[in-house]
């Protein structure tokens, strides 16, 4: 089996990856348990290689992925923008890694979480 079931059904593994795709897209980094870290880890270089192909296609297959989340930035002069996770994936993420030819993300350990001892990661975009 190529891939981790993370205790899911298929449709509730979706969504989840879904859900973190989009996080990570929006923070550019965010703290979750190592097996979800990389799992994920594939699903958003795909979606970045997707960013970086850049047509009406590729925007279509990401939009189908992709939660449809406002995003808010501001700018150095304070001025605030909103705009949707996927232009921020398509204008600010992917552009940035051009000349990259993969390995998008990093994963960095953090230690176990206290309730259950399982083991915490931060994954971040590099």
């Amino acid at each position: 089996m190529g891939y981790r079931k993370l205790g899911r059904t298929s449709s509730q593994r979706k969504a989840l990856l879904r859900d973190l795709a989009t996080d990570l897209i929006i923070n550019e980094r965010i703290e979750t348990t190592e097996a979800r870290a990389k799992e994920l880890r594939s699903v958003v270089d795909k979606m970045i290689t997707l960013g970086k192909r850049g047509d009406l296609h590729a925007r279509r297959q990401a939009a189908a992925f992709i939660r449809r989340e406002l995003v808010t930035t501001t700018d150095a002069e304070g001025n605030e923008t909103t705009s949707f996770a996927l232009q921020k994936l398509f204008n600010d993420v992917a552009p940035r890694y051009v000349d990259r030819q993969g390995g998008y993300t990093r994963i960095l350990k953090v230690g176990p979480r206290r309730g259950d001892g399982a083991p915490v990661v931060v994954i971040e975009l590099v």
